[in-house]
Parts: C-alpha cells; structure tokens; sequence
C-alpha cells in the first residue's frame, strides 16, 4: 500500500499562503490579531471567524467607496469593537492604500482599547482611534467628529445594538451596518408579561413556549429596529451575512439613508408593542 507523502514544510521565516486570505491583506496583522498563528497556520476557528468579516467587508466596501467618491473624505465607527477585527481589516484592505478616511474603534473593555492602539501605533495605521466608552456615551464624546459617515456593529450585545442606532441618527450617518446579537430585552418583556398576554391577544401562542420566547423576541427586535430606522429616512436591506452553518448570529441588516421616512413606521410600532403587550418598550423604539 503506497504511503501518504509527508506535506512539504514552509520555508524558515516564510508564511504559509492561505487561499481564505484576501490579497494584499497584512500578514503580520492577522498575527498580530490571533487569526493566524505565529508560523501562519489558519485554524478552523479562525477560518470561521475570517469568513465572517471579510463576507461583512464585501458589503460594507462599496458604501466606503460611494461616501469617498462623493466627499473625498470618510469616518467610520465601529460600536462594540472588542478586538477590532473589522476595524482593523477595513482599514487595512480599504484605507491603508488611501489618503483619506479614519476608523473609530468603540470598546468599554479598557485593556482591549489599549491593546488596539498599541496594534495600530505598531502597524502604522495612524488614523485609527479607540476610545474606552460605552456606546451611549459615545454620542456625546468630544474625541468624536459632528457627523460620521458609517456606523457598523459586529454581534453588538443586546441593547448596545440599540444603542449603536441611536448614536447614527445623532451622528446623521449615511450608512448602518448592522449584525445584532443577544437580543435579551423584549424576549425578557413577553415573558414578564405572558399570563397577562394570554387574555389580551391570541398571537401570545406565537412565545407561549420558553424556545420560542427568546426566537420570537430576537425576530421582534430586529423588526422594530427596521421600523425605527425606515422612519428616520433610512431605506432598509435584511440578509444572511454568511451560512448558517458558521454563525448563528447571522441576520445583517444594511440601511442607508434618503432622508425619506416610511410613512406609517412610527404608527406600525405603537401597534405591534400595543398588540403584543409590549407598551413599556416605547421609549426604547421611540422614533
């Protein structure tokens, strides 16, 4: 029985090219950011991992280039950042080549802002900034410009995504890219209120069981968050970032502003927190 060969070693020193690796994509920063190891190897995780932002690259991409084309400038800020993998790469594959066009990182983990800026001041990637903020507070920081122009949020935990829009209708954002994650409060609010939803509506079937409390929840957040931003002028797009078989957390929701509200979003909201007994959340998608 003819034996397996033994796979060729990489050369001392020389990375292993991986053919999930974007051209041009700095070796040394996905080392430097744990996706690659220290001889280059791509580990399952990490390939997964690698998927998921550059898939969410290819769509955040032609909005940078529409917003430099038009302005020749840009601002980008990305909410929950933890260790800024999409900051770090957008800036990397898109910036680094331009003259124009900054990223914010926005973390309240203080040890992972200081490790950034340590990353960035290493690479030479000199418009990149990191602030140690929640992101409410982030709306009203001074490190922050007037306007900026992208607002993305990777698997923002449940309301920081919330959040997240707050802070791109005060910042007058033309784009938010969002993946939500954790939705915990309106599925928290139907089970509150569940004895008392079973005489008010028949839909209270839809989250009787605890599953589909926190499914159904999760499926009501995010279309609420659509309303709220279809009725700040934004047009709004729902996807699957990548297959289901690499992230759970998986719903991408794109919007881009027209400065044309829905017209009945505002009045579709008060009736589904009506309907469903959800009145208490009024402030939280209040538009």
């Amino acid at each position: 029985m003819a034996r397996n060969k033994p796979q060729p070693r990489p050369a001392e020193g020389k990375p292993v090219v991986h053919p999930d690796i974007r051209a041009g994509q700095s070796i040394e920063l996905l080392k430097a950011l744990h996706i690659l190891t220290r001889d280059g190897q791509l580990n399952q995780d990490s390939r997964r991992k690698l998927k998921q932002v550059y898939h969410l690259y290819q769509f955040i991409e032609p909005l940078l280039g529409e917003v430099l084309d038009e302005t020749g400038t840009l601002s980008l800020a990305d909410h929950g950042a933890g260790k800024s993998y999409l900051g770090f790469i957008l800036y990397d594959l898109f910036l680094m080549a331009r003259e124009a066009g900054t990223v914010y990182g926005i973390e309240t983990r203080a040890e992972l802002v200081a490790r950034s800026r340590e990353l960035a001041g290493r690479l030479g990637f000199p418009r990149m900034h990191f602030l140690d903020v929640s992101v409410e507070e982030s709306t009203h920081a001074t490190e922050l410009p007037e306007r900026i122009d992208v607002v993305t949020a990777l698997h923002a935990c449940n309301t920081a995504t919330d959040d997240a829009i707050q802070f791109a209708f005060a910042k007058q954002a033309r784009f938010v890219v969002l993946v939500p994650c954790c939705q915990a409060e309106v599925a928290t609010a139907l089970r509150k209120n569940k004895n008392a939803s079973f005489g008010k509506t028949p839909l209270s079937e839809i989250w009787r069981h605890p599953l589909h409390t926190r499914e159904f929840g999760s499926q009501l957040t995010n279309a609420l968050r659509c309303l709220q931003l279809e009725a700040h002028g934004y047009q709004v797009t729902v996807t699957e970032l990548v297959g289901w078989e690499h992230s759970m957390k998986n719903e991408l929701i794109i919007a881009r502003h027209t400065g044309q509200p829905r017209k009945n979003a505002r009045a579709r909201i008060e009736a589904i927190l009506e309907e469903l007994n959800l009145t208490e959340l009024g402030s939280r998608f209040a538009c």
